[in-house]
């Protein structure tokens, strides 16, 4: 079945604050709509009102037909204990939740026509879901996307890239009429993105989907809703990423010249206004003054002299009221990043010299390997190919089972590791924040941790308790407040909105120290000078 699902005048937030508002939007059959925004914006809410998982505070969501099966797949950051490959699946393809409706309707079944009514509703929707054939469609998705682990399988047993790619799975299976993705890339490797993409762009069903990967926002969308908090503005751009992202430009120049064109105006008409009021008050003034020669036709000229002047500024005070107000732009919140430089280390950083290392069913190496001072190396590879076991063995966390590895002199390692555990989790972070950098003081610090958009709230909270994005901005104001000379970046742009990634890449463009920098986002690896690229596959390393 093909779904229509149409917002009007929509808006979201919560009770004390609104996010944004009046947004119009339909997403027919085969629409991609990309949501794009500062992490607050709303994004994730949108979607949510779309799913009909929140209350609007205004406006209207609505399918056509009526019982369009809207699909809404969230971030899910913790994965729930005792959980199954299999119970995943059913869960997120919407198949689980169909089949208990379905059975409880003909449990009832017979009591009256209402109950036999919904019965058959719950049928139908059972059917659509995919549910009845499930088991036996998920073993050829889950193969096809290299993993070798069985439905009976502890989702909390799985890597993350593991994990990521059950998650594409159970996409791939989903029977969806309208797809809601929040953030579907977080996680996957190039071939987990290029299958997500040929999914996507071949899908009848329409899609809204937040995400913060470029290239795949380039490769995907249709159509892109904005959400600009600095603006307090929602607007929809008909066209593809590339195309938003001219528009955008062209439109806050417009909006810049605009009112700096108002501004000049208006400042010129009331400095001649004010002009003409003191020259008007100066003639009064002298017309008053009785004439020595007591000239009655002089104080006459005089008088309707400054009278011509008033009239002059009452039509100057007309015209700046006729004026079309324009509000001055507001300026965005921008994240200031820097990463502070260390006393050079060493001439070698770090050293593998055919080292090997079994981990489990895993064997990485035999690897030979050198980063120098101020190399700068992109890593790529595989979901579970070593990349992590690389740089722990890079940076003294492991210890090879044969061969050596070895760190050089005066290497002062800053980290953002893929688990962002860089602060204890057990303290606020405030308090992880001194720990870690005790010669902050209190002061100091909060000022810093709210120049990466850390208020109060977050900095009283438990480390344990932040998201993702703001664990990762901890770590980048980490990095800004030690000196470093090492840097080693682990998927660093996961959880970060598109603001926090373009000041991350003009961060590393102006670092002069080692750079080791794992990362999928195709646009980072692009757009960050890099000396050499090491690909890690199947427990080898392929220096470039």
């Amino acid at each position: 079945m093909t779904a229509t699902l149409v917002a009007k005048d929509l808006s979201g937030g919560h009770a004390h604050r609104t996010l944004f508002e009046h947004l119009d939007l339909t997403v027919a059959p085969g629409d991609v709509v990309g949501v794009v925004g500062a992490n607050g914006a709303g994004k994730t809410t949108l979607l949510r009102l779309l799913a009909g998982d929140v209350v609007a505070l205004a406006g209207t969501v609505s399918t056509a037909p009526p019982d369009a099966f809207v699909g809404w797949l969230p971030q899910e950051h913790e994965r729930l204990e005792g959980e199954t490959v299999s119970d995943y699946l059913a869960r997120r393809t919407g198949a689980a939740a169909a089949t208990l409706a379905m059975e409880a309707g003909a449990a009832v079944l017979g009591t009256d026509p209402a109950a036999d009514e919904a019965y058959a509703t719950a049928l139908d929707h059972w059917l659509a879901s995919g549910a009845p054939d499930l088991d036996d469609r998920a073993p050829a998705v889950l193969a096809e996307l290299g993993l070798d682990v069985g439905g009976e399988a502890l989702m909390t047993s799985l890597s993350g890239g593991q994990a990521a790619r059950v998650a594409l799975a159970a996409l791939l299976l989903s029977r969806f009429d309208v797809v809601l993705l929040d953030e579907p890339t977080n996680d996957l490797d190039l071939a987990g993105l290029e299958r997500l993409e040929t999914f996507v762009r071949g899908l009848r069903a329409g899609v809204v989907l937040v995400s913060h990967d470029r290239e795949f926002l380039a490769r995907c969308v249709t159509r892109v809703v904005e959400l600009d908090l600095a603006q307090n503005a929602v607007s929809v751009h008909d066209g593809g990423y590339e195309s938003y992202l001219d528009e955008r430009e062209v439109a806050r120049r417009h909006a810049r010249e605009t009112y700096e064109e108002f501004a000049d105006t208006k400042a010129d008409l009331e400095r001649r206004a004010r002009t003409q009021r003191e020259w008007s008050s100066k003639g009064v003034r002298n017309a008053m003054k009785k004439s020595p020669d007591n000239d009655k036709i002089r104080r006459a000229a005089s008088i309707d002299s400054a009278e011509k002047q008033a009239r002059k500024v009452r039509q100057m005070e007309s015209r700046i009221a006729r004026l079309d107000e324009v509000d001055e732009p507001r300026k965005e919140w921008k994240l200031r990043f820097s990463i502070g430089s260390a006393p050079r280390s060493s001439s070698v950083v770090a050293t593998l010299n055919e080292a090997r290392i079994r981990l489990g069913e895993f064997e990485f190496g035999p690897v030979s390997a050198q980063v120098d001072a101020r190399d700068r190396i992109g890593i790529t590879g595989p979901n579970g190919a070593g990349k992590t076991t690389l740089l722990r063995l890079l940076l003294g966390r492991l210890t090879p089972d044969a061969g050596s590895a070895g760190l050089g002199a005066s290497v002062a390692v800053g980290e953002i590791d893929q688990a962002r555990t860089g602060l204890r989790e057990d303290l606020s972070l405030g308090d992880a924040f001194g720990e870690a950098v005790p010669d902050l003081v209190p002061a100091e610090r909060r000022t810093l941790l709210a120049k990466f958009g850390l208020k109060a709230d977050q900095v009283g909270s438990l480390v344990s308790r932040l998201s993702p994005g703001e664990r990762t901005r901890a770590a980048m104001a980490l990095l800004q407040a030690r000196g470093v000379n090492l840097l080693v970046l682990d998927e660093p742009t996961n959880h970060l909105d598109l603001p926090a990634i373009e000041q991350l890449e003009q961060a590393l463009d102006s670092y002069d120290g080692a750079l080791l920098l794992v990362s999928h986002d195709r646009r980072l690896l692009e757009n960050v000078r890099l000396d050499a690229r090491w690909h890690v596959d199947s427990g080898r390393v392929t220096v470039g």
